[in-house]
Protein backbone atom coordinates (compact mmCIF):
# COMPACT_ATOMS: atom_id res chain seq x y z
CA UNK A 1 0.00 0.00 0.00
CA UNK A 2 1.34 3.24 -0.96
CA UNK A 3 0.29 6.84 0.57
CA UNK A 4 2.63 8.61 -1.81
CA UNK A 5 3.58 7.79 -5.57
CA UNK A 6 5.93 9.60 -7.70
CA UNK A 7 6.57 12.20 -4.87
CA UNK A 8 9.59 14.25 -5.65
CA UNK A 9 10.37 16.83 -2.29
CA UNK A 10 13.46 18.30 -2.19
CA UNK A 11 14.14 16.98 1.62
CA UNK A 12 17.65 17.77 2.08
CA UNK A 13 17.47 20.99 0.37
CA UNK A 14 15.24 21.79 3.75
CA UNK A 15 17.86 20.29 6.06
CA UNK A 16 19.04 23.04 7.36
CA UNK A 17 16.20 24.32 9.46
CA UNK A 18 15.77 21.01 11.51
CA UNK A 19 19.65 20.86 12.11
CA UNK A 20 19.26 24.19 13.69
CA UNK A 21 16.04 22.78 15.74
CA UNK A 22 17.82 19.73 16.98
CA UNK A 23 20.61 22.39 18.03
CA UNK A 24 18.22 24.35 19.91
CA UNK A 25 16.42 21.48 21.67
CA UNK A 26 20.18 19.64 22.22
CA UNK A 27 21.33 23.20 23.82
CA UNK A 28 17.65 23.58 25.97
CA UNK A 29 18.14 20.19 27.22
CA UNK A 30 21.45 20.68 28.63
CA UNK A 31 20.94 24.23 30.12
CA UNK A 32 18.01 22.63 32.29
CA UNK A 33 19.66 19.81 33.59
CA UNK A 34 22.58 22.04 34.34
CA UNK A 35 19.90 24.66 36.32
CA UNK A 36 18.40 21.94 38.23
CA UNK A 37 21.56 20.26 39.24
CA UNK A 38 21.16 16.99 36.83
CA UNK A 39 18.40 14.80 36.04
CA UNK A 40 15.20 14.23 37.46
CA UNK A 41 15.65 9.86 38.96
CA UNK A 42 12.99 7.94 40.11
CA UNK A 43 13.05 5.82 43.23
CA UNK A 44 15.10 2.61 41.26
CA UNK A 45 18.16 4.84 40.67
CA UNK A 46 17.65 7.04 44.13
CA UNK A 47 18.08 5.72 47.83
CA UNK A 48 15.02 4.79 49.31
CA UNK A 49 12.98 1.71 50.23
CA UNK A 50 10.80 -0.51 47.36
CA UNK A 51 7.78 -2.66 48.93
CA UNK A 52 6.12 -5.07 46.24
CA UNK A 53 2.70 -5.74 47.86
CA UNK A 54 0.10 -8.32 46.53
CA UNK A 55 -3.96 -8.03 46.48
CA UNK A 56 -6.34 -10.02 46.93
CA UNK A 57 -8.44 -7.75 43.99
CA UNK A 58 -6.76 -4.93 41.41
CA UNK A 59 -4.85 -3.21 43.60
CA UNK A 60 -6.42 0.76 43.50
CA UNK A 61 -3.65 2.61 42.95
CA UNK A 62 -4.53 6.23 43.64
CA UNK A 63 -6.33 5.22 47.18
CA UNK A 64 -2.21 3.64 47.87
CA UNK A 65 -0.82 6.36 46.40
CA UNK A 66 -2.92 9.31 48.17
CA UNK A 67 -2.59 7.28 51.32
CA UNK A 68 1.57 7.23 51.51
CA UNK A 69 1.64 10.77 50.40
CA UNK A 70 -0.43 11.68 52.91
CA UNK A 71 1.77 10.35 55.75
CA UNK A 72 3.47 12.74 57.37
CA UNK A 73 6.14 10.53 58.70
CA UNK A 74 6.87 9.54 54.84
CA UNK A 75 9.66 11.74 53.72
CA UNK A 76 10.56 12.41 50.25
CA UNK A 77 8.55 11.26 46.74
CA UNK A 78 6.29 8.28 46.40
CA UNK A 79 5.86 6.30 43.67
CA UNK A 80 3.56 3.45 43.39
CA UNK A 81 3.01 1.50 39.75
CA UNK A 82 1.45 -2.11 39.08
CA UNK A 83 4.10 -5.06 38.52
CA UNK A 84 4.40 -5.45 35.20
CA UNK A 85 4.20 -9.70 35.63
CA UNK A 86 1.23 -9.04 37.73
CA UNK A 87 -1.52 -7.16 37.53
CA UNK A 88 -2.99 -8.02 41.68
CA UNK A 89 0.71 -6.99 42.79
CA UNK A 90 1.91 -3.26 42.85
CA UNK A 91 5.19 -1.86 43.96
CA UNK A 92 5.52 0.87 46.50
CA UNK A 93 9.11 3.16 46.75
CA UNK A 94 9.91 6.15 48.84
CA UNK A 95 12.84 8.30 48.82
CA UNK A 96 14.99 8.61 51.95
CA UNK A 97 17.73 10.34 52.53
CA UNK A 98 19.50 8.16 55.43
CA UNK A 99 19.35 4.56 56.45
CA UNK A 100 17.71 5.59 59.25
CA UNK A 101 14.90 6.99 57.10
CA UNK A 102 14.55 4.23 55.44
CA UNK A 103 13.54 1.84 58.09
CA UNK A 104 11.51 4.59 59.38
CA UNK A 105 9.44 4.62 55.69
CA UNK A 106 9.45 1.07 55.88
CA UNK A 107 7.74 0.64 58.98
CA UNK A 108 5.30 3.50 58.43
CA UNK A 109 4.87 1.96 54.41
CA UNK A 110 3.57 -1.22 56.53
CA UNK A 111 1.65 1.17 59.25
CA UNK A 112 -0.20 2.69 56.48
CA UNK A 113 -1.53 -0.50 54.51
CA UNK A 114 -2.67 -1.65 57.96
CA UNK A 115 -4.92 1.24 58.72
CA UNK A 116 -5.96 1.66 54.67
CA UNK A 117 -7.10 -1.48 53.66
CA UNK A 118 -6.81 -3.84 56.95
CA UNK A 119 -7.66 -3.04 61.09
CA UNK A 120 -4.68 -1.16 61.85
CA UNK A 121 -3.51 -1.70 65.29
CA UNK A 122 -6.36 -3.35 66.08
CA UNK A 123 -6.71 -6.19 68.53
CA UNK A 124 -6.54 -8.95 66.27
CA UNK A 125 -2.92 -10.12 64.26
CA UNK A 126 -3.12 -9.73 60.64
CA UNK A 127 -2.37 -13.66 59.46
CA UNK A 128 -1.37 -12.47 55.93
CA UNK A 129 1.35 -10.19 56.96
CA UNK A 130 2.53 -11.99 60.30
CA UNK A 131 5.70 -13.79 60.71
CA UNK A 132 6.67 -16.69 63.20
CA UNK A 133 7.11 -15.49 66.07
CA UNK A 134 4.20 -12.92 66.27
CA UNK A 135 1.66 -15.98 65.20
CA UNK A 136 3.46 -18.57 67.86
CA UNK A 137 2.95 -15.39 70.81
CA UNK A 138 -0.46 -15.31 69.93
CA UNK A 139 -1.79 -18.41 69.29
CA UNK A 140 0.20 -19.57 72.48
CA UNK A 141 -1.93 -18.26 75.09
CA UNK A 142 -4.91 -18.04 73.08
CA UNK A 143 -5.23 -22.27 72.56
CA UNK A 144 -4.47 -22.64 76.40
CA UNK A 145 -7.74 -19.82 77.29
CA UNK A 146 -9.85 -22.30 74.81
CA UNK A 147 -8.70 -25.23 76.21
CA UNK A 148 -7.23 -26.72 73.20
CA UNK A 149 -4.22 -28.57 74.40
CA UNK A 150 -1.21 -28.18 72.48
CA UNK A 151 2.75 -28.47 73.67
CA UNK A 152 5.44 -26.36 72.16
CA UNK A 153 6.27 -28.31 70.22
CA UNK A 154 3.14 -28.83 68.27
CA UNK A 155 2.95 -25.23 68.43
CA UNK A 156 5.82 -24.55 66.58
CA UNK A 157 4.70 -27.04 64.07
CA UNK A 158 1.70 -25.88 63.54
CA UNK A 159 2.70 -22.26 63.21
CA UNK A 160 4.99 -23.62 60.63
CA UNK A 161 2.29 -25.73 58.69
CA UNK A 162 0.38 -22.48 58.89
CA UNK A 163 2.75 -20.28 57.26
CA UNK A 164 3.83 -22.90 54.69
CA UNK A 165 0.49 -23.15 53.81
CA UNK A 166 -0.30 -19.32 53.14
CA UNK A 167 3.18 -18.86 51.58
CA UNK A 168 3.26 -21.66 49.23
CA UNK A 169 -0.27 -22.62 48.48
CA UNK A 170 -1.61 -19.50 48.16
CA UNK A 171 1.09 -17.31 47.17
CA UNK A 172 1.10 -15.87 50.52
CA UNK A 173 -2.69 -14.35 50.69
CA UNK A 174 -5.15 -15.51 52.42
CA UNK A 175 -8.59 -14.75 51.17
CA UNK A 176 -10.79 -17.30 54.04
CA UNK A 177 -10.08 -19.35 56.75
CA UNK A 178 -11.01 -22.37 55.32
CA UNK A 179 -8.36 -22.29 53.06
CA UNK A 180 -6.29 -23.62 55.69
CA UNK A 181 -8.18 -26.60 56.66
CA UNK A 182 -6.08 -28.94 55.33
CA UNK A 183 -3.15 -27.84 57.11
CA UNK A 184 -1.71 -30.60 58.98
CA UNK A 185 -2.47 -30.64 62.71
CA UNK A 186 -5.63 -28.32 62.29
CA UNK A 187 -8.95 -28.88 64.11
CA UNK A 188 -11.68 -27.23 65.02
CA UNK A 189 -10.75 -25.68 68.19
CA UNK A 190 -7.70 -24.33 66.33
CA UNK A 191 -9.29 -23.04 63.50
CA UNK A 192 -11.74 -21.63 66.07
CA UNK A 193 -8.80 -19.99 67.42
CA UNK A 194 -7.73 -18.40 64.45
CA UNK A 195 -10.85 -16.89 63.73
CA UNK A 196 -10.72 -15.36 67.19
CA UNK A 197 -7.40 -14.22 67.49
CA UNK A 198 -6.62 -12.87 63.90
CA UNK A 199 -8.36 -11.45 60.78
CA UNK A 200 -7.09 -11.42 57.06
CA UNK A 201 -6.16 -8.39 55.56
CA UNK A 202 -6.74 -7.94 51.67
CA UNK A 203 -2.70 -7.95 51.00
CA UNK A 204 0.33 -9.36 51.54
CA UNK A 205 3.89 -7.67 51.72
CA UNK A 206 5.82 -10.08 49.33
CA UNK A 207 9.12 -8.70 49.56
CA UNK A 208 11.11 -5.21 50.73
CA UNK A 209 14.38 -4.27 49.11
CA UNK A 210 16.06 -1.26 50.06
CA UNK A 211 18.13 0.53 47.85
CA UNK A 212 21.24 2.16 48.62
CA UNK A 213 23.35 5.24 47.24
CA UNK A 214 25.95 2.93 45.98
CA UNK A 215 23.00 0.36 44.55
CA UNK A 216 21.41 3.23 42.71
CA UNK A 217 24.62 4.62 41.17
CA UNK A 218 25.56 0.80 40.14
CA UNK A 219 21.67 1.38 37.91
CA UNK A 220 22.39 4.57 36.31
CA UNK A 221 25.93 2.93 35.56
CA UNK A 222 24.48 -0.35 33.83
CA UNK A 223 21.74 2.22 32.24
CA UNK A 224 23.88 3.82 30.34
CA UNK A 225 25.72 1.24 29.71
CA UNK A 226 23.61 -0.64 28.23
CA UNK A 227 22.46 2.25 25.66
CA UNK A 228 26.07 2.39 24.76
CA UNK A 229 26.45 -1.31 23.86
CA UNK A 230 23.64 -1.19 21.89
CA UNK A 231 24.75 1.42 19.82
CA UNK A 232 28.14 0.03 19.52
CA UNK A 233 26.66 -2.98 18.14
CA UNK A 234 24.48 -1.32 15.85
CA UNK A 235 27.69 1.24 14.74
CA UNK A 236 29.72 -2.38 14.16
CA UNK A 237 26.32 -3.78 11.68
CA UNK A 238 25.91 -0.80 9.75
CA UNK A 239 29.49 -0.24 9.03
CA UNK A 240 29.92 -3.52 7.57
CA UNK A 241 26.50 -3.81 6.03
CA UNK A 242 27.23 -0.38 3.96
CA UNK A 243 30.23 2.12 4.65
CA UNK A 244 31.69 3.51 7.77
CA UNK A 245 30.27 6.96 7.32
CA UNK A 246 26.96 5.40 7.48
CA UNK A 247 27.45 3.80 10.44
CA UNK A 248 28.07 6.81 11.95
CA UNK A 249 25.83 8.76 10.80
CA UNK A 250 23.14 6.15 12.34
CA UNK A 251 25.16 5.72 15.58
CA UNK A 252 24.87 10.12 15.63
CA UNK A 253 21.30 10.07 14.78
CA UNK A 254 20.33 7.54 17.77
CA UNK A 255 22.54 9.77 19.91
CA UNK A 256 20.32 12.62 18.93
CA UNK A 257 17.09 11.12 19.19
CA UNK A 258 18.36 10.20 22.81
CA UNK A 259 20.22 13.41 24.01
CA UNK A 260 17.01 15.48 22.67
CA UNK A 261 14.37 13.00 24.70
CA UNK A 262 16.25 12.88 27.95
CA UNK A 263 16.49 16.61 27.37
CA UNK A 264 12.86 17.22 26.94
CA UNK A 265 12.20 14.67 30.21
CA UNK A 266 14.23 17.64 31.95
CA UNK A 267 12.45 20.41 30.30
CA UNK A 268 9.19 19.03 31.72
CA UNK A 269 10.40 17.79 34.85
CA UNK A 270 10.01 13.90 34.39
CA UNK A 271 11.31 11.06 36.29
CA UNK A 272 14.11 9.11 34.72
CA UNK A 273 13.14 5.44 35.93
CA UNK A 274 13.81 1.69 35.03
CA UNK A 275 10.78 2.51 32.17
CA UNK A 276 12.12 5.22 31.11
CA UNK A 277 15.37 3.42 30.30
CA UNK A 278 13.43 0.95 28.59
CA UNK A 279 11.67 3.28 26.32
CA UNK A 280 14.85 4.97 25.28
CA UNK A 281 16.65 1.39 24.16
CA UNK A 282 12.97 1.02 22.16
CA UNK A 283 13.24 4.23 21.09
CA UNK A 284 17.10 3.42 19.69
CA UNK A 285 15.92 0.39 17.88
CA UNK A 286 13.38 1.98 16.35
CA UNK A 287 14.96 5.06 14.91
CA UNK A 288 18.11 2.58 14.12
CA UNK A 289 15.64 0.42 11.77
CA UNK A 290 13.91 3.62 9.92
CA UNK A 291 17.30 5.23 9.27
CA UNK A 292 19.09 1.32 8.13
CA UNK A 293 15.55 1.69 5.56
CA UNK A 294 16.73 4.93 3.91
CA UNK A 295 19.92 4.22 3.58
CA UNK A 296 19.74 0.46 2.02
CA UNK A 297 17.51 2.66 -0.66
CA UNK A 298 20.81 4.75 -1.19
CA UNK A 299 23.00 1.88 -1.52
CA UNK A 300 20.39 0.61 -4.54
CA UNK A 301 20.27 4.02 -6.36
CA UNK A 302 23.83 4.49 -5.98
CA UNK A 303 24.10 1.17 -8.29
CA UNK A 304 21.93 2.21 -10.87
CA UNK A 305 22.59 5.58 -10.92
CA UNK A 306 26.76 6.14 -10.66
CA UNK A 307 26.84 9.73 -12.36
CA UNK A 308 24.10 11.45 -10.42
CA UNK A 309 24.85 13.69 -7.77
CA UNK A 310 24.98 12.27 -4.57
CA UNK A 311 22.19 14.59 -2.82
CA UNK A 312 19.38 13.64 -5.51
CA UNK A 313 20.19 10.19 -5.21
CA UNK A 314 19.13 10.67 -1.23
CA UNK A 315 16.27 13.00 -2.00
CA UNK A 316 14.79 10.09 -4.14
CA UNK A 317 15.58 7.43 -1.49
CA UNK A 318 13.66 9.40 0.99
CA UNK A 319 10.91 10.38 -1.48
CA UNK A 320 10.71 6.60 -2.34
CA UNK A 321 10.40 4.91 1.63
CA UNK A 322 8.23 8.03 2.50
CA UNK A 323 4.68 5.74 2.04
CA UNK A 324 6.76 3.05 4.75
CA UNK A 325 8.00 6.15 7.28
CA UNK A 326 4.41 7.80 7.45
CA UNK A 327 2.28 4.65 7.60
CA UNK A 328 4.73 2.70 10.53
CA UNK A 329 5.75 6.48 12.19
CA UNK A 330 2.25 7.22 12.11
CA UNK A 331 0.50 3.88 13.34
CA UNK A 332 2.98 3.52 15.76
CA UNK A 333 2.53 7.44 17.27
CA UNK A 334 -1.35 6.78 17.66
CA UNK A 335 -0.57 3.69 19.71
CA UNK A 336 2.07 5.76 22.16
CA UNK A 337 -0.31 8.65 22.24
CA UNK A 338 -2.90 6.58 23.31
CA UNK A 339 -0.83 5.39 26.03
CA UNK A 340 0.30 8.23 26.90
CA UNK A 341 -3.52 10.06 27.38
CA UNK A 342 -4.88 7.07 28.84
CA UNK A 343 -2.40 4.81 29.90
CA UNK A 344 -2.27 6.86 33.41
CA UNK A 345 0.75 7.78 35.85
CA UNK A 346 2.49 4.17 35.86
CA UNK A 347 3.09 4.50 31.91
CA UNK A 348 3.34 7.86 31.76
CA UNK A 349 7.20 8.16 31.21
CA UNK A 350 7.15 5.60 28.76
CA UNK A 351 4.82 6.63 27.38
CA UNK A 352 6.29 10.11 27.17
CA UNK A 353 9.11 9.04 26.22
CA UNK A 354 8.39 6.88 23.02
CA UNK A 355 6.60 10.02 22.07
CA UNK A 356 9.14 12.32 21.90
CA UNK A 357 11.45 9.58 20.08
CA UNK A 358 8.85 8.59 17.79
CA UNK A 359 8.45 12.36 16.43
CA UNK A 360 12.43 13.32 16.94
CA UNK A 361 13.68 9.99 15.30
CA UNK A 362 11.47 9.76 12.32
CA UNK A 363 12.88 13.67 11.04
CA UNK A 364 16.37 12.57 11.99
CA UNK A 365 16.31 9.76 9.81
CA UNK A 366 16.17 11.99 6.68
CA UNK A 367 17.35 15.21 8.40
CA UNK A 368 20.31 14.44 10.35
CA UNK A 369 21.41 10.74 9.78
CA UNK A 370 21.32 11.45 5.65
CA UNK A 371 22.97 14.97 5.87
CA UNK A 372 25.66 13.82 8.04
CA UNK A 373 26.93 10.88 5.13
CA UNK A 374 26.20 14.00 2.59
CA UNK A 375 28.57 15.99 4.12
CA UNK A 376 31.12 13.61 4.29
CA UNK A 377 31.45 13.00 0.90
CA UNK A 378 30.64 16.71 -0.14
CA UNK A 379 34.00 17.35 1.95
CA UNK A 380 36.26 13.97 0.96
CA UNK A 381 35.04 15.03 -3.12
CA UNK A 382 36.43 18.72 -2.47
CA UNK A 383 39.23 17.58 -0.92
CA UNK A 384 40.10 14.79 -3.66
CA UNK A 385 39.95 17.48 -6.10
CA UNK A 386 41.93 19.69 -4.58
CA UNK A 387 45.10 16.69 -4.06
CA UNK A 388 44.19 16.66 -8.06
CA UNK A 389 44.61 20.22 -8.77
CA UNK A 390 47.84 20.62 -7.10
CA UNK A 391 51.07 20.99 -8.83
CA UNK A 392 53.29 17.94 -8.91
CA UNK A 393 56.13 18.78 -6.20
CA UNK A 394 60.06 18.81 -8.25
CA UNK A 395 62.61 16.35 -7.10
CA UNK A 396 65.29 17.02 -5.47
CA UNK A 397 67.83 16.39 -7.68
CA UNK A 398 66.01 18.86 -10.71
CA UNK A 399 67.56 22.18 -9.61
CA UNK A 400 71.22 20.40 -10.10
CA UNK A 401 70.39 19.51 -13.72
CA UNK A 402 69.14 22.55 -14.93
CA UNK A 403 72.29 24.08 -13.47
CA UNK A 404 74.46 21.88 -15.04
CA UNK A 405 72.44 22.29 -18.54
CA UNK A 406 72.78 25.84 -17.96
CA UNK A 407 76.88 25.82 -17.47
CA UNK A 408 77.33 24.16 -20.80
Amino acid sequence: MELFKNTNYDFLGKKWPFIIASLVLTAAGFISIAAKGGLKYGIDFKQGVMMTVKFAYTPPLDKIRSAMSSSPKIKGEVSVQNETSAEDTVEIGTEAASEGQMNVNRQDMTDVLAATFGQGAGAKLDFNNSGHDALAERLRDALARNNVAASEQDLQNLVTALLSTRDTQHSGLITNFNQLSSTPGMNAGIMNTLREECYLAPFHIAGVEMVGPKVGAELRQKAVLATLYALAGMLAYIAFRFEWIYGLGAVIACFHDTIITIGLFSLFNKEITMTVIAALLTLVGYSMNDTIVIFDRIRENLKISRREPLESVMNRAVNQTLSRTIMTSGLTFLTVIALFLFGGPVLNGFSFALVCGILVGTYSSVFVASPIVLFWHGWADRRGARTAAMPAAPRPDAPRKNAARAVK
